[in-house]
């Protein structure tokens, strides 16, 4: 008989990235802090004994076969622990794609844990963030169940942080495509001495701090916005509006603000809407 779960899919948005070099696997060292959000896409897996991998998703622009995180993850784990099962999985997408939110990453994610359990591979956490450094590196973050973490090498190591924050944002993604890997290698280094603010936003975080907005960088941003002229824009209109700490969520084109609630969020949504078709506002998961 098949068995099926079904298991929500969050996305994040990096509230600090600073990139501290490239690597020699042509990746780049990077210290960011992660916010698991409450935008989620819903995953849906049914065993099947035939062996075959089948993707259903009702986004166009998603891919089915191979391409997709998913469909490599699943397969990563038939060939390395000798599954004989197959599984049809459905995407029901919320977040949007190429994004900056790490919508794909975050399906990979689920997707590792979902087959853990109906496949019985019995893996542990450690066991299983080792498998996501093999699909991509936003997945391991997905796997640890945190609001809150920091993220190092890669951004595939990571350390969970324990903080009380719940932070309201109002988000908004332009319909314009971006991805990470052109975005990195567009990047510019100056070579001037690093310095990391990021345990000055974990006091404040942690403390309840209100005065966070200039803590809130993102080292990506200039190169984005010499791809994507456009976003500058955008974000100059959120903080007329009265958004603070705006900001590109990782490679972009998401772009987030602080707002004091929900209702001036709420507010500032039913202006943006007149302009972009997809804005949200989100809450600390």
């Amino acid at each position: 008989m098949p068995n099926t779960l079904t298991l929500t899919s969050p996305a994040k948005i990096n509230l600090y990235l600073k990139v501290k070099g490239k690597r020699k696997d042509g990746f780049h060292d990077i210290v960011t802090v992660f916010e698991r959000i409450d935008l989620c896409d819903r995953l849906s897996f049914t065993t099947n004994a035939t062996g075959r991998i089948t993707i259903a998703c009702d986004h166009p622009q998603v891919p089915t076969g191979p391409k997709n995180l998913v469909h490599r993850v699943a397969r990563l784990l038939q060939t390395r622990y000798n599954v004989s099962q197959g599984v049809d999985i459905r995407i029901q997408k919320v977040i949007p794609v190429a994004a900056g939110l790490a919508g794909g990453s975050s399906n990979a994610a689920t997707t590792l844990l979902a087959l853990n359990r109906l496949w019985h591979l019995e893996l542990d956490q450690r066991a299983l963030v080792l498998l996501s450094g093999e699909i991509g590196s936003d997945v391991a973050f997905f796997l640890y169940d945190c609001s809150w973490a920091l993220g190092t090498g890669r951004g595939n190591e990571i350390q969970v942080l324990k903080l009380p924050r719940k932070l309201t944002h109002i988000l908004v993604v332009p319909c314009v495509k971006l991805y990470a890997a052109e975005v990195y290698g567009a990047l510019k280094f100056k070579l001037t001495r690093y310095r990391d603010n990021v345990n000055i936003l974990f006091h404040h975080l942690r403390n309840n701090r209100n005065d966070i907005s200039s803590l809130i960088i993102n080292d990506l941003e200039s190169a984005i916005i010499k791809m994507k002229p456009g976003l500058q824009k955008l974000k100059q209109r959120l903080k007329t509006l009265g958004a603070e700490g705006v900001m590109i969520s990782g490679s972009g084109p998401a772009v987030f603000g602080l707002t004091r609630d929900s209702l001036q969020a709420q507010r500032l949504k039913r202006i943006l809407l007149n302009t972009y078709s997809r804005v949200f506002v989100v809450r600390t998961l």
